[in-house]
């Protein structure tokens, strides 16, 4: 998950018939081009930004835990996500309005429940992905400055790193779009050079057994599969800001497959040539990876470790800034329609949503203090990742279903091989949504499991104002 989201109302999916939001409809062609800015670069660009973030600077430690078969996960992660980025672009052709994604797809085949239940899910993992992602980030801080880790210490640190970005996104868009851009920059510049430069460093002795887990290889795929997995959250990202895609029945899918592979490349390169740089007993639970790395390059080079995480620190912001946006404007287009509390659909002059920042940073800080009292160092990110991976993969399963049930029914155009080949990517995709959770854990599931009911008492309330506010009033009063 993670990094780089440009600005872009997120506006949820429509009923067909419905007027397009923001006055679509009136535009003239010129400015309706204007409104989908991004054309199939720009927008593979968004795919790989978002998809590669702060995660990556955590990652290869986590996978070290896990031995070299987690090369073999992150590639297998891969394909399935592969598999989610083409059948978005399958979904964002054949349904109308699918602005919102995952919440537009599930809505317009099942119904208001399921479109809530798939948008509280995505809402949830969005802030909760934030906090991973702050997690990360603070490892990153401590090395930078020397920081002795410490509970309430390292969630002081982490306040800073949730609500600066915060602030930024209350400053409007166009602060939060220049300060973005700057950090993208900033994050992939390590990243490349490990990616290229780091292979000619690589010691074969560094890496590790095939199975460095302690325990049967099933345990060591469970360790790897959800840092794998919280790694590529993000590759829905331009299905959820399709009404800023430039023809975006073709270029949604495009730029998610583009995008996504050019991602677990990266992936796959950085991450093996950390094990290949660092001895495999000195990468287990290493806090800051990229800094060990950068130092067996630059060997007496105290500058190196901290240069790497200053742009590491650099990067999560930015990240963290990215992730604000959406997940306020995730909740914003929830809201208007009437699924989510009205207060989230609230803006400022600048078309912030200005409660659903704040709810975007409150949130996380609040489970950061319940995080640092329980756990520390990378057990803190790897905790926080299973939950995401979770909350995220519950989105992932509507929008397969979806595609499935619209294959499976009598009223789809599609035929021959065709079917075959869709019914394939949608019966893979539920698959892999369905191992990822497996996968994640029984403490994970149990709690995206509350999580889950708790957004049903929610929407128990929400349906019952709905219904209100909808009712006729009532007649005067007869008197038999």
């Amino acid at each position: 998950m993670t990094g780089t989201i440009r600005p872009g109302r997120v506006v949820a999916g429509r009923a067909p018939g419905e007027p397009a939001p923001d006055g679509l409809d009136d535009l003239s062609s010129r400015d309706k081009q204007k409104a989908h800015a991004l054309g199939l670069t720009s927008a593979t660009g968004l795919v790989v930004g978002s998809i590669i973030g702060t995660g990556v600077f955590a990652m290869p430690a986590v996978l070290a835990d896990a031995g070299t078969s987690s090369l073999a996960v992150l590639a297998v992660i891969a394909v399935g996500a592969m598999l989610l980025a083409a059948m978005f672009g399958q979904l964002t052709k054949r349904i109308p309005n699918s602005d919102g994604g995952l919440y537009a797809y599930a809505r317009h085949e099942f119904g208001d429940f399921a479109g809530y239940l798939t948008g509280w899910c995505y809402w949830i993992q969005a802030w909760a992905g934030n906090a991973a992602i702050v997690s990360a980030w603070v490892l990153y801080v401590d090395a930078l400055f020397g920081i002795k880790p410490s509970g309430i210490g390292n969630w002081g640190i982490a306040l800073i790193g949730l609500w600066v970005p915060a602030g930024l996104n209350l400053a409007g868009v166009r602060q939060m779009a220049w300060f973005q851009n700057l950090t993208v920059v900033l994050k992939f510049l390590p990243i490349l050079f490990i990616a290229v430069a780091g292979w000619f460093f690589v010691h074969a002795g560094n890496f590790g057994a095939f199975n460095a887990s302690g325990g049967s290889l099933y345990t060591a795929i469970g360790i790897a599969a959800g840092v794998a997995l919280f790694s590529f959250i993000g590759v829905e990202v331009a299905a959820i800001t399709a009404k800023r895609v430039r023809n975006p029945g073709k270029n949604v899918g495009r730029a998610s497959m583009f995008g996504t592979a050019a991602s677990a490349i990266l992936y796959v390169l950085v991450s093996a040539a950390i094990m290949g740089l660092v001895p495999h007993h000195a990468l287990v639970n290493n806090t800051a990876p990229f800094v060990t790395a950068f130092q067996a390059i630059f060997t007496h080079s105290a500058w190196a470790g901290k240069l790497v995480a200053a742009l590491a620190v650099a990067s999560g912001i930015g990240a963290l800034n990215g992730w604000t946006l959406v997940t306020a404007e995730v909740s914003r287009a929830v809201a208007q329609d009437g699924l989510f509390p009205k207060a989230f659909a609230w803006s400022d002059r600048k078309d912030s949503a200005w409660f659903g920042i704040v709810l975007a940073a409150l949130l996380p800080s609040a489970l950061m203090l319940w995080s640092y009292t329980t756990a520390t160092g990378l057990k803190v990110f790897t905790d926080l990742v299973d939950l995401t991976v979770v909350t995220v993969a519950i989105p992932y399963l509507f929008s397969a279903c979806a595609q499935l049930a619209y294959l499976a029914s009598r009223s789809r155009p599609v035929q021959g091989w065709l079917l075959a080949r869709d019914l394939s990517i949608a019966g893979a995709s539920v698959l892999f949504s369905l191992w990822v959770t497996f996968a994640a854990g029984y403490q994970a599931v149990y709690q995206a499991l509350v999580i889950v009911f708790a957004g049903i008492v929610l929407y128990a309330l929400v349906s019952a104002r709905r219904s209100s506010a909808s009712a006729p009033a009532p007649g005067p009063a007869t008197q038999a």
